[in-house]
């Protein structure tokens, strides 16, 4: 006899009770053999992932029996509840209720006559992230279940950044661009286009305890006319986002006023110009006296005379101001009244702020033939001194 059948059967030595060895290996297959009974049951569930702030459906299922459905229960053990939570129940004679609580965001969308307890989570957040177990309750068996693990997507906040450098020779900080509180972390680069090989880049993060994390880029370069107003793009991708995300932004170099110019545009009409970031604003005044609303017009940087009167003769100032600096700007009007109303006398003198000194004009006047007109008009400026344009009419 072998040994295995020996320690089956501890009979006496060189005897087999074959009845007894017959029953002992009925015995064992009973116990080894699953139940087909239990076995044919089958609950499905899932993973369940969702971007936060949509809808999530916990997929839950069960199949293969004929028992009667007495009840379904879900339980959770998520980010804002950590221990063990039943919160909503199914019941076959009193339809779906809440325990412990009422959320509304939750709806029962399954089917107790087909043996469905799925539930729908509207504007999922991420303390909802977690473990849900969906429960079948038959009778006579008892309970089934299955575990629906959810994991939340948090797309990032991103937001472009401008750092206002002023004009220097340094390399210097000149935007950053941010993709705030992304889980997974978001990745942020940038396209530099026609500024590549110009600036670069750098890239940190920051960890937080909710496991979101915060991406910023950083634009350096060095401040200089060159890049100024450049587009660039701040580009973001995420499993969390439907598709890359891009973000244009445009290269600002900050600085105040440059040298400011008077042009003549016609003979009432002057504008002032010069050039700023930002935008400088101007200021039109008369020196010693107020301009006369009704004879002078200020439109943005442009000056117009509305008459022709002597009293508007005098110097006028062109003031250019943004938050880096002021410069300046003068001419002199001087109007000659006479039988021709229209006749004029300009003279325009451009000054900038570096200009020291005092402001020489002068008036030439002369007289040819009788009964003959003549003009001349003659406009010359230099670093540190001005002459008078000069037009001059017979009275």
């Amino acid at each position: 006899m072998d040994d295995w059948r020996r320690s089956l059967c501890p009979c006496p030595s060189g005897t087999f009770a074959s009845g007894h060895f017959s029953f002992m290996l009925i015995l064992m297959m009973v116990i080894l053999t699953p139940s087909k009974h239990l076995d044919a049951y089958l609950v499905t569930g899932g993973n369940a992932t969702a971007v936060q702030g949509e809808t999530v459906i916990l997929p839950c299922k069960l199949s293969d029996t004929n028992e009667a459905l007495t009840q379904i229960s879900w339980q959770r053990r998520t980010r804002g509840k950590p221990q063990n939570d039943n919160f909503f129940t199914i019941l076959s004679n009193g339809g779906p209720h809440f325990v412990n609580g009422h959320d509304d965001r939750f709806t029962f969308i399954g089917n107790l006559d087909e043996k469905n307890g799925s539930l729908k989570l509207a504007s999922v957040k991420l303390w909802d992230e977690g473990l849900y177990s969906c429960i079948f309750t038959l009778f006579p068996t008892g309970n089934y279940r299955t575990e629906i693990p959810l994991n939340l997507l948090v797309p990032p906040v991103i937001q472009v950044e401008d750092k206002l450098p002023v004009l220097g020779d340094e390399e210097v900080l000149l935007a950053t661009c941010t993709a705030d509180g992304s889980r997974p972390p978001a990745k942020v680069t940038w396209l530099k286009n026609t500024l590549e090989g110009k600036v670069r880049e750098t890239t940190r993060s920051i960890q937080h305890d909710n496991g979101t994390t915060t991406t910023i880029s950083s634009l350096l370069g060095v401040p200089t006319r060159e890049i100024n107003q450049h587009s660039v793009q701040c580009v973001v991708t995420s499993p969390a986002l439907p598709e890359e995300e891009k973000k244009t932004f445009i290269v600002q170099v900050y600085f105040s006023p440059t040298e400011v110019n008077i042009i003549v545009g016609s003979e009432d009409s002057f504008q002032c110009l010069t050039e700023a970031n930002p935008t400088a604003e101007i200021t039109w005044t008369r020196s010693g006296q107020s301009l006369p609303q009704s004879q002078v017009r200020v439109d943005g940087s442009t000056l117009q005379l509305l008459s022709k009167s002597s009293a508007l003769n005098g110097l006028y100032k062109c003031e250019a101001t943004n938050r880096y600096g002021t410069r300046h700007g003068y001419i002199y009007v001087h109007l000659i009244s006479g039988n021709c109303t229209a006749c004029w006398t300009l003279f325009g003198l451009l000054l900038s702020l570096n200009v020291i000194g005092a402001t020489v004009w002068y008036l030439i006047k002369n007289r040819t033939n009788e009964g003959t007109r003549e003009g001349r008009q003659k406009v010359r400026t230099t670093s540190n001194e001005s002459e008078m344009a000069v037009a001059e009419q017979p009275t």
